[in-house]
């Protein structure tokens, strides 16, 4: 598997290979995305991964040819 490089919202960065859960590479950077239900149905993990949105509760890290990925928190204004 390839190792992708992140980029976080606060600035850290980290590397993970592709399709670890975007949870877990949170954690492994020590950066905590907001979560709610974990079955994908709330939204309250959802994040910007490139300008996509994705939540992250039941997405992977993309196994690509992409080496670089820029995260950051979508804004929703009804939470």
């Amino acid at each position: 598997m390839s190792e992708v490089l992140i980029h976080w919202p606060d600035g850290s960065s980290c590397r993970v290979a592709g399709g670890t859960d975007w949870l877990e590479a949170a954690s492994r950077a020590g950066y905590d995305i907001p979560t709610g239900c974990l079955g994908g149905s709330c939204g309250a993990c959802e994040i910007d991964v490139n300008g996509e949105t994705v939540r992250a509760c039941i997405a992977t890290v993309p196994n690509k040819a992409t080496s670089e990925i820029r995260v950051e928190l979508v804004s929703d204004p009804f939470w």
